[in-house]
């Protein structure tokens, strides 16, 4: 079931489903709300849950819209990309060979065949940084799994809108922004060992706080790191 609920001026939507907690969101680009919650609470006391975290709320909504963004690539010679935090400048080259990206210096190498055009490029480069994360997954899994007495079945890697990781507990699966691969790695294993939190403690309660406490006690600081790095630019449909 979804509907919505209206708080002043502020439109919340709520979707109820087969779900023990309820799930608050703000999304970019212009602060949209969402609340996931149990099939079996009614609407009035998800409204009293969406008063509790109006400051929240709003605080969430001011970071996003004033949150630096990237101009759009356009995957032109030397135009700016990161990897792992650091600016490189692209030089397209055009032959006919499969496809590849390679780091030399400070200049982002990327091979296409002749004719190749912006959609190609950027398919390209996308499944080159999502390579990068996926190859830096299993040594973090390796030092963090035996030291949070935790075990991931399965991770996954992808382009996300809305957030930089997800955690299914039931599944054991965890979910990974190919973005990261921009941003500095000690962002990436931040957002590992918050997702890796969640197969202990589901929600994000005082215990979910310990457990990051006890397992990286720097984690606000890499938090506030990732949140003033510009995010990637997207043509939001929404």
């Amino acid at each position: 079931m979804t509907t919505q609920i209206q708080l002043g001026d502020l439109a919340i939507g709520v979707t109820l489903k087969d779900i023990k907690n309820v799930h608050l969101s703000v999304h970019p680009p212009a602060g949209r709300v969402t609340i996931s919650a149990p099939r079996r609470m009614n609407l009035d006391t998800v409204r009293v849950f969406a008063v509790s975290k109006l400051d929240w709320i709003r605080s969430q909504q001011r970071k996003i819209r004033e949150q630096e963004r990237e101009p759009e690539r356009e995957y032109l010679e030397r135009e700016s990309h990161y990897v792992w935090g650091k600016r490189y400048l692209l030089s397209v080259v055009e032959r006919d060979e499969p496809p590849a990206v390679e780091l030399k210096h400070t200049t982002l190498l990327l091979s296409v065949r002749p004719g190749s055009g912006k959609e190609k490029r950027e398919a390209v480069v996308d499944a080159w940084y999502r390579e990068l994360v996926r190859q830096a997954i299993p040594a973090l899994a390796a030092l963090w799994e035996p030291r949070m007495g935790v075990k991931v079945a399965r991770f996954f890697v992808q382009r996300m809108k809305t957030r930089w990781g997800s955690c299914n507990p039931t599944t054991r699966s965890i979910r990974l922004n190919t973005d990261l691969a921009k941003k500095p790695r000690e962002c990436l294993e931040y957002i590992l060992v918050h997702e890796m939190c969640h197969l202990l403690e589901p929600t994000h309660n005082a215990r979910f706080v310990a457990l990051m406490d006890r397992f990286i006690p720097r984690w606000q600081y890499h938090r506030n790191v990732l949140n003033r790095l510009p995010l990637s630019h997207e043509d939001w449909d929404y």
